[in-house]
Order: structure tokens, then sequence, then C-alpha cells
């Protein structure tokens, strides 16, 4: 089973994306905040860090390079609603895919299986 770690904190916004994501077949680890993410990424493994850029204590793009010093082979996708803050993610993690707030939680899914059926493709 693929396996999620998300950092948003909005708790509603957290609840329903994780909602939406188990209902798709994935596994979820939701916090509400980056520090609490670190302890996490050290301690298990994770496919996809999903993150909201704009958070306290440690932004989701600071998350990011964190994560990808300590498990290199993860995905990262960045949701943000600000689109200052949607270039500087493009700049300091290239590789990152970033969904730009509003969206439905159908497309949500829909980006989190395209980033996966690619790799499964390239498998057979």
């Amino acid at each position: 089973m693929i396996r999620i770690l998300l950092a948003e904190d909005d708790r509603v916004m957290r609840e329903y994306l994780t909602r939406a994501l188990e209902r798709s077949g994935y596994a979820v680890s939701a916090v509400d905040r980056g520090t609490e993410a670190i302890p996490l990424l050290e301690n298990e493994r994770f496919d996809l860090l999903l993150t909201d850029i704009v958070m306290p204590e440690m932004d989701g793009i600071e998350l990011a390079q964190r994560a990808s010093e300590i498990a290199p082979d993860m995905r990262v996708m960045f949701i943000t609603g600000f689109a200052a803050v949607t270039l500087k993610a493009g700049k300091q993690v290239p590789q990152a895919r970033i969904l730009s707030k509003p969206f439905h939680l159908r497309d949500l899914v829909l980006e989190v299986d395209r980033l996966f059926e690619a790799e499964h493709a390239s498998l057979n």
C-alpha cells in the first residue's frame, strides 16, 4: 500500500484530505506542522510527502528539503493557496508537484494517482 505523510496545519482541510486519500486506497499519516513530520520521516517509510507550504514553526518548503535528506526517493507534492509561494517552492524543490488551492478533493486524488501510475507503468 502506498503510504502518504500529510502535513497540513488547517484541521478541517487535514481531515478532508486524509479521508479522501484513505477512501482511494492510500495509507495516510497526518500531522499539523512540519516539525511533527520529521520524527515520522526518520522512523517510518513514506512514498509521498503531501504538505501545505505555509505552516507555523517549519514551512512546507523547509520540510520538503529536510525530507529529501532523510528519504531521497520519497516524492513531494505541495498544496498552497499563495501564488508567490508557489514560485518559491518550484525553484527550491523543482522535482515537486504543486497543487494550488482551492482544488476539488477529486483533483488531489487524481494527481496522487498520476504520480504513482507513472511509477507502476515503468515497472511493467
